[in-house]
């Protein structure tokens, strides 16, 4: 069965995490199963209010019960991992253990977020900062003494509890695009895999052929694919894909989005 969520920009209509959390409380009631949201500190014209995806999060969390929720994605190498490990897990203790961290690398096309605020443009530098945060995450939810000294982070002996109620940890899709084996290879550590401009399920197919071989395991794992809404999800589904999410624009009205949001899961 393929589970389907809400993907949301909060930009203008959805900068208000009040609003946010109203939505997420009628898709829960709607029969959806999760709502992801967009991380960004800025976006190009004419979108001018922006949300902050934590902030929101965690007032979606305390009006749902059963509904699973995340960014999608964190670029984490502009975020201090020792805060999202501090983040993800009172997050996902406040949920019931409802959270899925999805992670990439960030882009500074849209929004100019990463120049515009001195942080890393060089891509291969932020996949390394990348994976090294999702290092920290991981030991950081184990509960024991996180013991980390990189070439761009230091942890030094802190534990990092109480731990997320998710065990072993919290859920983390990694973004990647289909025809770049480095990100198949980062997500295939991890629990799922979240394809960037997926234009066929054909292509989909074959990602889910490569992570598989590179798993070699047949522990669960999710393909999370995001289609504009009314699209037919049953040939992705054939092709792999546990989770899909409904797509929507940067600026795309509230009444738009409860329109696609009360017409139901496909």
């Amino acid at each position: 069965m393929t589970n389907q969520a809400l993907w949301l920009p909060l930009f203008d209509d959805l900068a208000d995490p009040r609003t946010v959390a109203r939505l997420a409380a009628e898709a829960e009631a709607g029969g959806w199963d999760g709502v992801f949201v967009w991380d960004h500190v800025r976006w190009q014209a004419p979108v001018r209010q922006v949300a902050d995806p934590w902030i929101t999060l965690t007032a979606m969390a305390t009006a749902t019960e059963r509904l699973r929720f995340g960014p999608m994605i964190t670029p984490l190498a502009r975020r201090r991992p020792v805060k999202v490990a501090r983040e993800t897990a009172t997050l996902d203790q406040l949920s019931g253990g409802r959270l899925t961290l999805g992670v990439g690398l960030g882009s500074d096309r849209f929004g100019q977020e990463l120049s515009k605020t001195g942080e890393q443009l060089d891509d291969r530098v932020r996949a390394r900062m990348l994976d090294e945060s999702l290092e920290i995450l991981t030991a950081a939810w184990s509960g024991e003494p996180v013991h980390h000294h990189g070439e761009h982070y230091t942890v030094d002996g802190i534990e990092f509890l109480p731990r997320p109620a998710q065990r072993p940890g919290i859920p983390v899709w990694a973004a990647g695009f289909p025809g770049n084996v480095k990100p198949l290879r980062r997500a295939a550590r991890h629990d799922g895999f979240f394809p960037v401009n997926l234009e066929h399920p054909d292509q989909l197919a074959e990602v889910v052929s490569t992570i598989t071989g590179l798993r070699n395991t047949t522990a669960p794992y999710d393909y999370a694919v995001a289609l504009a809404p009314g699209t037919d999800p049953a040939p992705y589904a054939e092709a792999g894909a546990t989770w899909v999410l409904a797509e929507f624009s940067p600026g795309v009205s509230l009444d738009e989005v409860r329109g696609v949001l009360r017409e139901g899961p496909r």
